[in-house]
C-alpha cells in the first residue's frame, strides 16, 4: 500500500475547519493507504503554551482523531515529541533548507506580522513539517490548502539532500481537496477559520453545544440581497456557509440553491445550524465514549513505538548519506 502522514497542532480548539479540512479527510485514506497522523506538539510549541494545559491538549485532540473515524487498527496515531527522530531529521535538513525560502513562507509571515519577537522556531517549523513527511516515505499528504507551500518546500529539500547526497527520500504529493479545504470565519469570510481567532464567534468547535452553534450559525455575516446562491465573489459569506452545508449533507451547491430557492437567510441559517448538530452528534458520542474507555494513552503508546521503529531507519539512511555517526539510534538501539 501506498503511504500517507499528515498532522493536527494540539494547540487550540478543534473546529470545523480542522474537520472537514483535515480530520475526516485522515479517515477516507484509511482504507487505501498505509497511514501515519501525528499529533505535531512540537510545532505546537512555536509559540507559547501553558505546560499544564497541552498535555490535556494533545489528548483532547487524539480523542478527536478517534470521535472522527480514525481507526487504530487500520491507522497509526502518535503524538510527535514521542519519536525523537522528527527533531533530529529536522536539524539536518535545516543544514540543507535555505534562509531565503523560509523567508518567503506566507504562514511566517502572517504570524509574524506585527511582533517585534518570535521564537526561531516559528520561522523553521516548515523544515521540520518536511522532517515529519520525509520520515515515513509518504506517497501522499493530505492537507488544507494554506500548507501547500509547506508541502512544496519538503518537496523542494528532498530533492536537494537527493541531488546533494544521493537517493534517500521518497518525493511526497500534497492531496488537497477541490473544495472545503480552506472553511472560513462566520464573521470574517476573507480570512480562514482559525483557532487562533480572539471572536469565538467567528469559529465552531467541534465541543460547542447545540445552542452555541445555533447561536453563532445567527449571528454569522452575510451578503447584501437575500438570495441564496453560491457566488464566492460577488456573495462570499453566503458562498462560506453554503460550503459547509454542502460538507455537512452532502448536497451539491446548485441542490442547496434550489432548496433555498425563494427563501431568506433565516431559514437557511436555521437549516445549516441543525445540518452541523446532525453531523457533529456522531462525534460527540465517540468522543465521550473514547474518553471514558482510558484507551487512548495505550493507542498513542503502541503508535509510538511502530513510528519510532519506521522513522529510525529513514534516519539511518539518511545519517548514512551525510556521514554522519551510526552509532545507535534516538530510541537507544543498535543500528550496526
Amino acid at each position: 500500500m501506498k503511504r500517507a502522514f499528515s498532522g493536527v497542532q494540539p494547540s487550540g480548539v478543534l473546529h470545523l475547519g480542522n474537520y472537514f479540512g483535515a480530520i475526516k479527510r485522515f479517515t477516507d485514506f484509511q482504507d487505501e493507504y498505509d497511514c501515519y497522523y501525528c499529533i505535531v506538539d512540537l510545532h505546537a510549541i512555536t509559540v507559547y503554551q501553558d505546560p499544564k494545559e497541552l498535555p490535556r491538549l494533545i489528548n483532547d485532540t487524539a480523542l478527536y482523531y478517534l470521535a472522527a473515524g480514525l481507526d487504530p487498527e487500520k491507522s497509526t496515531l502518535f503524538v510527535q515529541s514521542d519519536v525523537p527522530c522528527h527533531a533530529e531529521l529536522s536539524w539536518m535538513l535545516e543544514c540543507v533548507a535555505t534562509f531565503g525560502e523560509l523567508s518567503r513562507m506566507t504562514q511566517f509571515k502572517e504570524k509574524s506580522k506585527g511582533n517585534e519577537s518570535f521564537s526561531s522556531g516559528l520561522f523553521t517549523y516548515p523544515v521540520l513539517m518536511a522532517a515529519d513527511i520525509l520520515l515515513y516515505d509518504a506517497d501522499v499528504v493530505p492537507v488544507g490548502e494554506d500548507q501547500k507551500q509547506h508541502v512544496e518546500l519538503c518537496r523542494n529539500v528532498a530533492q536537494r539532500f537527493n541531488s546533494r547526497y544521493g537517493e534517500t527520500f521518497k518525493i511526497p504529493e500534497a492531496i488537497i481537496p477541490k473544495f472545503g479545504a480552506r472553511i472560513k470565519s462566520l464573521q470574517d469570510p476573507e480570512k480562514k477559520m482559525s483557532k487562533s481567532d480572539p471572536n469565538p464567534l467567528g469559529y465552531i468547535s467541534l465541543s460547542d453545544s447545540k445552542d452555541e452553534i445555533v447561536n453563532k450559525v445567527r449571528r454569522a455575516v452575510t451578503d447584501s440581497g437575500r438570495e441564496i446562491v453560491y457566488s464566492p465573489e460577488d456573495k462570499p459569506a453566503i458562498a462560506n456557509l453554503i460550503t459547509i452545508y454542502s460538507l455537512c449533507t452532502g448536497l451539491e451547491f446548485s441542490e442547496i440553491e434550489r432548496e433555498f430557492e425563494g427563501r431568506g437567510y433565516a431559514d437557511f441559517k436555521q437549516a445549516l445550524a441543525d445540518a452541523i448538530i446532525e453531523a457533529l452528534a456522531p462525534i460527540h458520542e465517540k468522543y465521550r465514549r473514547y474518553a471514558e474507555s482510558g484507551m487512548v494513552a495505550t493507542i498513542l503508546k503502541q503508535g509510538a513505538a511502530k513510528a519510532n521503529e519506521v522513522s529510525s531507519q529513514v534516519l539511518k539512511r539518511a545519517k548514512q548519506r551525510m556521514g554522519l555517526s551510526l552509532l545507535a539510534d534516538p530510541v537507544g538501539r543498535k543500528l550496526r
